[in-house]
């Protein structure tokens, strides 16, 4: 039977496509319009040419929707939410850093204006660290919340308490919900009453957790009329309604909501949660055109783009020879950097123990068992040629950029297509080549490859590896493994 598709709201139905091809579409900075000079300078410090296509349509729109300072726009206009679904190390980072700060550039008192949520530490650190190149000698605090200081440390970079009252010493704060969600109950003179920006990153992410919790709090916490003495506010924010007189007399800043994400969920139910005002959509998870010019309307099915230089095998295998087709991967076929992922950390942990007992693969692994000063030191070595193995799980590797993956591997089949999205997703970027294996057991596989089929991925090639190939391995790694169990003892 035909399946009932789900009545897509028309900004949904309707999006702002964007060019999917990176290399190819490259738009020069100078080029884009409304970029203040102070920031194309910097640009230009830290190399950056060129837009890629996301960024070069995502920050003229947000710029634009801020081309009135932080009130609401002429003839009480509200600026519009706005959603960009495009796929991993497309740039979605500079896509909100570059406009944001921009926006914020010309701000006389500080006040939390943007706040940035992302779903691991991890990302957080990675989106702080751009913020703070962007906000270099501008004057605009950055401060990034996530739990790796002592709450009381953080309170005291958040806010100052002075005779007159409290005040902020941020102006973007970038955090983890669970960090964010605490800070809104417990730290005094807090404030997001005058928060402008609310950047949702790895959005899909934030909805189907328990965050959904915490994006209620920022929300009630922005819409909060009363300051803590009881005294009206002059700008007293109304949630976003029909225009009355009441509300169009006071001055306002409107809260807009800026989504990003490489799977934004296509469920608009999901989407509603988000309370999105005026959304519009911006995506490059589209057909592509044929030489000839014609579209091939791919099923509208396919929803995910998966970076262009990305090819995809899958070897089938059974339990016992998954450790060998590794070791065959990394010592018979040479391969380097590689990325590998299993579906927990125990199984991340066994693994590499085991290829460290085989030798001769220098290995690490990535789990959030792990202090972050050394993940972040596994991370340059890994970055820097030294570690040729890196095993981790999913928590740890969402969203990360690691500069120079050649292969990822899972290791562990993945269960859910956007699970795999995103690992494979972390080599292929920002247009460089990269390979992605995936280890399917026999009675995974008609379940693996329908899940991508189902999902529009469509050319991923099956890559046997015969049984001779590895017998060459099975004594020494017989030698490893008795070697474990005696240390697990």
């Amino acid at each position: 039977s035909p399946q009932v598709q789900p009545f897509l709201p028309q900004w949904l139905a309707q999006p702002k496509r964007v060019q999917k091809r990176i290399r190819d579409n490259l738009c020069p900075v100078r080029e884009v319009p409304g970029i203040h000079p102070r920031l194309l300078k910097k640009l230009q410090m830290n190399g950056i040419e060129s837009f890629f296509p996301v960024q070069a349509e995502v920050i003229p729109a947000i710029l634009q929707s801020a081309s009135n300072g932080y009130l609401i726009g002429r003839g009480g206009f509200r600026p519009k939410d706005i959603c960009v679904s495009a796929p991993t190390g497309s740039g979605k980072t500079l896509a909100f850093v570059i406009p944001i700060v921009q926006v914020l550039l010309e701000r006389v008192v500080c006040h939390v204006r943007a706040l940035v949520v992302l779903p691991t530490k991890e990302l957080a650190q990675q989106v702080s660290k751009v913020f703070n190149i962007y906000t270099d000698g501008t004057g605009l605090k950055v401060v990034l919340i996530t739990g790796q200081k002592s709450f009381a440390k953080e309170q005291e970079m958040l806010v100052q308490k002075k005779v007159t009252g409290y005040c902020s010493l941020a102006d973007i704060v970038v955090a983890t919900p669970g960090r964010l969600t605490d800070h809104i109950n417990q730290t005094p003179g807090f404030s997001l009453t005058q928060l402008r920006f609310l950047v949702v990153d790895e959005a899909d992410r934030m909805i189907d957790d328990m965050h959904q919790n915490c994006l209620n709090q920022i929300v009630k916490a922005a819409f909060q009329g009363e300051n803590g003495s009881g005294s009206k506010m002059l700008f007293q924010r109304t949630k976003p309604g029909p225009l009355t007189a009441a509300s169009s007399c006071s001055p306002q800043i409107p809260l807009q909501k800026l989504l990003f994400s490489a799977t934004l969920t296509q469920d608009p139910e999901k989407l509603q949660q988000l309370d999105l005002f005026q959304p519009r959509l911006f995506t490059s998870v589209y057909s592509e055109k044929n030489s000839d010019g014609t579209e091939t309307e791919q099923d509208t099915n396919s929803k995910y783009t998966l970076p262009e230089g990305l090819s995809q095998c899958y070897v089938p295998c059974d339990l016992n020879s998954k450790p060998l087709l590794l070791l065959y991967f990394m010592l018979t076929m040479k391969f380097t950097r590689v990325l590998c992922f299993t579906n927990s950390r125990e199984a991340s942990h066994r693994l590499f123990l085991l290829v460290q007992a085989f030798g001769g693969v220098t290995v690490a692994e990535f789990s959030s068992r792990l202090p972050p000063n050394e993940r972040r030191r596994t991370m340059k070595e890994f970055e820097q040629g030294k570690i040729q193995l890196l095993i981790s799980t999913d928590a740890t590797a969402r969203g990360i950029d690691v500069k120079g993956v050649n292969y990822v591997i899972n290791y562990d089949a993945p269960q859910f297509i956007r699970t795999y999205i995103h690992r494979v997703g972390r080599t292929a970027r920002a247009g460089e080549a990269g390979v992605a294996y995936s280890f399917v057991l026999r009675i995974q596989e008609r379940r693996f490859l329908r899940m991508l089929r189902d999902a529009g991925v469509q050319d991923i090639k099956k890559h046997p590896v015969k049984g001779n190939s590895l017998k060459p391995l099975v004594q020494q790694y017989e030698g490893a493994l008795c070697k474990l169990e005696k240390t697990v003892k």
